[in-house]
């Protein structure tokens, strides 16, 4: 299959022309399509439109003009480029498929009434239709919400990226009304529900006035998963990201949540600067302790290094348990439950990567037996550590 994508240096076109070039060269596997060509057209392409045109087998056409100099601009560069487009096609009786990015400005209801860009994409969907009815092709029309995610331009059209970029590089932001809330769509499930179409998956939809309607024979596509999220929850989120590498605090970020989404498309915007940050060390002379992430709700993790022959622990908890995982080294971890005589042992190395459990009501220890080698081990605790209610209690095993 010979895929083209129109408006391919845009935020929508680079993050799905590489998607298609993983399939292409057979990096994802997870898609039932072969691609031969990915045809990348854009502003100072057009000698090759004819070309891309005739050889196609699908059009995605994500080329539109957002922040024009002038209004007019809008009818030009969405309607314009749309009809010359369908019209090249026509030109080589190619009958392919074709995907068109609309807007849900196209409704022109409610905050939309009157807009310049709105009436350019409602055009630009009108011509579609009749050209799908005129030409036997098939063409598959979807009207976006607010885009986010990694590679969007700030400071241009999208309020998340401006946030982004700007919490990124410890830049202020304004934001009037923290109440106003946005549909959004991430980059991500846009590109998936576009892979779809070419498995003959995606999905179709009417509209009740700007909320789509998933509907088998709908004349419109969409994606299915959107968020509605206020401008404050946003700035709340972002509070949290940017304070991470100071606080250790990873914020609860559930599969598929708007929250996980965010955070990934927040550390796009890094600096390099901030792409590292230190870890205090607490040294002493028997080596290291590192805490080096906490969860609100899961516990924190740390890494324990000790030097040739130390021992380390020494001390029991009543509830709070942890894992002990050695990952270079060989030790030997010690248990003993309180009130008893008895020691359960557990000889362990990096060369065969083991968890052991810390019991509550046991007192344990873990033993570098090396002479030479430095005993590295990673260790997770099921809370955070709280000074004033340490649950920490000094015995020997």
């Amino acid at each position: 299959m010979k895929i083209l994508v129109t408006g391919a240096k845009g935020f929508v076109g680079q993050n799905l022309v590489a998607s298609l070039m993983n399939i292409k060269e057979n990096k994802d596997r997870t898609r039932d399509v072969v691609i031969d060509e990915i045809y990348q057209y854009d502003l100072g392409d057009e000698d090759k439109l004819d070309e891309y045109c005739k050889e196609c087998d699908f059009v995605f056409n994500l080329a539109g003009v957002n922040r024009p100099k002038d209004q007019s601009e809008f009818m030009e560069g969405n309607f314009g480029f749309a009809s010359t487009l369908l019209d090249t096609l026509k030109k080589y009786d190619n009958k392919c498929g074709v995907m068109l990015s609309s807007s849900i400005q196209a409704t022109l209801l409610g905050r939309y009434a009157g807009s310049d860009y709105g009436k350019s994409k409602l055009a630009g969907e009108e011509l579609f239709f009749d050209y799908a009815r005129d030409n036997g092709s098939q063409v598959y029309v979807y009207r976006f919400p607010n885009l986010f995610g990694k590679w969007c331009r700030p400071n241009y059209n999208s309020a998340v990226a401006t946030f982004c970029y700007n919490y990124a590089h410890d830049l202020d932001i304004t934001v009037n009304d923290a109440s106003v809330e946005l549909e959004l769509l991430y980059i991500d499930d846009l590109v998936n529900e576009m892979l779809d179409i070419l498995e003959g998956k995606e999905h179709h939809c009417t509209f009740d006035g700007v909320d789509a309607i998933g509907c088998k024979d709908g004349k419109y596509c969409y994606v299915p998963t959107t968020y509605k999220v206020t401008l404050g929850k946003i700035v709340e989120l972002l509070d949290l990201f940017k304070d991470q590498p100071h606080s250790l605090v990873m914020p609860e970020i559930p599969e598929g949540s708007f929250a996980k989404k965010l955070y990934s498309t927040y550390l796009s915007y890094l600096p390099k600067e901030k792409a590292i940050f230190p870890l205090k060390m607490n040294i002493d002379d028997r080596g290291s302790f590192t805490e080096l992430l906490k969860t609100e709700n899961c516990g924190q993790f740390s890494v324990n290094i000790s030097k040739p022959g130390i021992t380390k622990g020494q001390h029991w908890h009543h509830s709070k348990w942890e894992f002990f995982i050695v990952v270079s080294g060989h030790g030997l971890i010690q248990e003993r439950k309180i009130g008893s005589d008895e020691v359960i042992e557990f000889e362990v190395s990096g060369d065969k990567i083991e968890a052991i459990h810390m019991l509550p009501g046991y007192t344990h220890n873990i033993i570098n037996l090396s002479d030479t080698d430095n005993l590295v081990t990673v260790m997770w605790a099921n809370e955070s550590f709280d000074p004033n209610h340490p649950d920490t209690f000094f015995e020997k095993v």
